[in-house]
């Protein structure tokens, strides 16, 4: 009996640290993130057989080893706390994905544009895609030679928004709004998670290096997720449009193997989360797949300096271009398209 009281107290404890945690997290204004996927090439080339790709359409060893090795970084920064922002709050956002050898893509969303820079000859080497240097292009190709050099280039943001939605709708058609919860239904789909974790995941404490401590969670995989949809099926109306709930059936066939999560908690303040994802495989070859992110207190996001401004119409076009057989950039072939 004294034993199970531990249990539960030590249940209670846990759940309780993590809440204060995330709780903590939401009430922060800026805040910034690492995600990457903990785990080798050789692991998901083997996942990647698994699922039986149709031939020529396997997972190319170049990708497997930019995802292998991939990082994803995300800013971002509100007039409000985090977890009371909608859309609009938000003033700056900005994503940089890395990998072993330097930044491949990286943009900012600052005041009224958009700022992107990518290092375009490594990117089209990892995605199997080669793409012609700026030295290649003819002057009539702009300000699409500033991106070819990884240099920063500006977008006006309502602009890109613009041109982006209208792509592909009938013409006269006013764009669909965004699909966006309003915060009553935030605060039930928070409460519905907060239950099914309370009710289905089994934690334990730990002490680590430093003085920080670490919980762990751990709970079968069909369970969790379809008793979370669960308690979210009676919210479905107040879902946005196209966010349509998996039924049981869509579980059926999902593992219920046990995942473990991992959250390194310094000072009370959520630093770190791992999952182990490996045994979801269920593939004897896939030694190694984890997710990981890690949070800190992001800082305030400015926009570069010296950044070349672009039309939309152009980088869209000049991209599309970029991925053009290198003879096909001539001064005859930009002559005409200025034409």
């Amino acid at each position: 009996m004294a034993a199970a009281a531990c249990g539960t107290v030590e249940q209670l404890s846990a759940g309780q640290k993590l809440d204060q945690a995330f709780e903590k997290l939401g009430a922060e204004k800026t805040l910034s993130f690492e995600l990457e996927l903990d785990t080798d090439a050789a692991s998901l080339k083997a996942l990647d057989a698994s699922s039986e790709p149709e031939p020529g359409e396997e997972l190319p060893d170049e990708v497997a080893e930019l995802l292998s090795g991939a990082t994803i970084s995300v800013t971002m920064q509100s007039k409000k706390p985090i977890d009371e922002s909608g859309e609009k709050d938000f003033v700056g956002m900005a994503m940089k994905v890395g990998t072993e050898d330097g930044d491949l893509v990286e943009y900012r969303v600052v005041g009224d544009y958009t700022y992107i820079r990518t290092d375009a000859k490594s990117l089209g080497k990892a995605m199997g895609a080669p793409v012609p240097s700026a030295n290649d292009l003819p002057p009539e190709a702009g300000a699409l030679k500033k991106v070819l050099d990884g240099e920063w280039v500006k977008i006006d943001t309502e602009e890109m928004e613009r041109t982006t939605s209208e792509m592909g709708a009938e013409p006269g058609a006013e764009p669909a709004p965004e699909p966006t919860l309003d915060a009553k239904t935030q605060k039930r789909l928070l409460e519905a998670v907060r239950k099914t974790i309370a009710r289905e995941v089994e934690f334990k404490t730990s002490g680590g290096e430093d003085g920080a401590e670490h919980i762990t969670a751990t709970a079968p995989f069909r369970t969790l997720v379809s008793e979370l949809v669960g308690e979210i099926r009676p919210l479905a109306k107040s879902l946005p449009p196209g966010m349509e709930l998996p039924t049981e059936k869509d579980f059926k066939d999902a593992p219920n193997t046990k995942v473990t999560a991992d959250f390194t908690l310094e000072n009370g303040d959520l630093t770190e989360v791992r999952v182990d994802l490996a045994e979801l495989a269920e593939n004897a070859k896939v030694k190694n797949l984890g997710l990981v992110v890690r949070l800190s207190e992001g800082g305030a996001l400015t926009a570069p300096a010296g950044a070349t401004e672009l039309d939309i119409e152009e980088i869209m076009s000049g991209f599309g271009a970029a991925m053009m057989p290198e003879e096909a950039f001539t001064d005859e072939a930009f002559a005409e398209d200025a034409a």
